[in-house]
């Protein structure tokens, strides 16, 4: 059966009959035999009145007794002998004794139910003709109407399941056709709207990483040509040049900012990969910012800056160390990149209120305020002549270590620091060492 609604519908209505047949049948198992006793005592206590009766004052007081029966019950009775001669009239009642039985239920003359009581010593019946107490057929109209009532509740409620399914199957194929706007409109809380729920950010992830990697194929195609470009230049001009040395360390720079770009893509990928597989461990701050001025000092030698931290914070992190080690680095690395020769760039650390600072800051000449939002955006640098600039970067290192401090739940904030500029790492939720 592959429809889901008929399925429903036949369930329901299956589950309502089956309860409905063990009801009647509980219901019969319990009260029949109570009640046949109840009526087998009041019949019995009608014929002894009615014997009673006929041997006080003989048949018309017998007569009258069943007249009063026959208005308060609206149903005829006769007392008849064991052979079922009326002893009222002297009639022949023993077809009545004789009638043959309903295919349900007491025997039946005509359309009346006859119910025959003997007396204690055998030798009278009390015979009765009543209306059936109930009709089954003469009641099928109304049955009908309760089940046509009982079969649109259970539609209505298997519309109420069926139709939002429907609604995210046609989702999740519009999806799957490259309409990645698809989203599931749902205002349920049960578990079908958690499922909308579900499938909505799902959507929302699946479309956020194809967008990034679009838009990151879109700038490494950009931020390739002109590398590429100077590489084929600078290899025409080492064919002819005089000076080789100036044209190898020209063709080398290059090849280490060719270096350099792919090895940040690494680093873009390992961010926004799959989260189970990250680590999570608890980091000592100290031993991270150890190793990273380690690794920057070099660099900031060659620069003719001072790296200088103040490590104040008794906090330590849970997350990735290589991870948060790349991020802070790339921070510190970015404002060695910016900073004036024999100036400091410092970098620091403070405890705040169920939270970790991360503080760089350079002595540079700042950025304009209308480009801070952009610092961490792939491949944006504030240098006019970014391509032909001997210390500038490829643009991901400010992308690169606010991804990876959002994958830790943080944020990264860039402020002017007049003179320089403040790169802010905040980490939440940060555990006291």
């Amino acid at each position: 059966m592959r429809s889901l609604l008929l399925r429903i519908l036949l369930a329901s209505l299956g589950t309502i009959l089956a309860s409905f047949v063990a009801f009647v049948v509980t219901f019969l198992a319990m009260v029949g035999p109570s009640t046949e006793r109840l009526i087998h005592h009041f019949q019995a206590r009608q014929i002894d009145d009615a014997v009673a009766a006929l041997d006080r004052g003989g048949p018309s007081e017998a007569a009258a007794y069943l007249v009063r029966l026959n208005r308060s019950l609206d149903a005829t009775h006769y007392l008849t002998d064991s052979r079922g001669t009326d002893v009222v009239t002297g009639e022949d009642r023993s077809s009545l004794l004789n009638a043959p039985r309903g295919r349900f239920g007491p025997p039946r003359a005509g359309d009346k139910v006859v119910v025959i009581e003997p007396s204690d010593d055998g030798r009278h019946r009390l015979i009765i003709l009543a209306t059936p107490p109930l009709d089954v057929w003469a009641f099928a109209p109304y049955y009908a109407l309760i089940l046509a009532a009982i079969a649109l509740l259970c539609w209505l409620m298997a519309m109420d399941i069926v139709t939002p399914v429907r609604s995210i199957a046609a989702a999740v194929t519009r999806f799957g056709r490259g309409d990645l706007d698809t989203r599931v409109a749902t205002t349920r809380r049960d578990e079908i709207g958690r499922l909308s729920h579900a499938f909505n950010d799902m959507a929302a992830r699946i479309q956020t990483l194809l967008t990034a990697e679009r838009r990151l194929l879109q700038d490494i195609s950009h931020e390739l040509r002109s590398p590429l470009a100077r590489l084929n230049i600078a290899i025409e001009l080492a064919r002819t040049a005089e000076d080789r040395d100036a044209a190898a360390t020209r063709l080398q720079r290059e090849v280490d900012r060719l270096t350099e770009l792919v090895g940040s893509l690494l680093e873009v990928t390992r961010a926004e990969g799959d989260p189970p597989l990250r680590r999570s461990d608890v980091v000592r701050v100290a031993d991270v910012l150890h190793d990273v001025a380690q690794a920057c000092q070099l660099e900031a030698d060659a620069r003719g800056c001072r790296l200088v931290v103040h490590h104040t914070a008794q906090r330590s992190l849970l997350g990735d160390s290589e991870l948060l080690r790349r991020a802070i680095e790339n921070v510190v690395r970015n404002a060695i990149r910016h900073a004036p020769a024999r100036t400091d760039v410092e970098v620091s650390t403070e405890d705040g209120p169920g939270e970790l600072a991360i503080s760089v800051r350079d002595a540079g000449t700042g950025v304009p305020e209308e480009l801070l939002p952009h610092l961490a955006q792939p491949f944006f640098r504030v240098e006019n002549a970014r391509d032909y600039s001997p210390y500038g970067g490829v643009g991901l290192g400010l992308s690169i270590a606010q991804r990876a401090v959002q994958l830790h739940h943080g944020t990264l904030v860039a402020e002017n620091a007049h003179p320089g500029l403040r790169v802010t790492l905040t980490f939440p939720g940060a555990s006291t060492a």
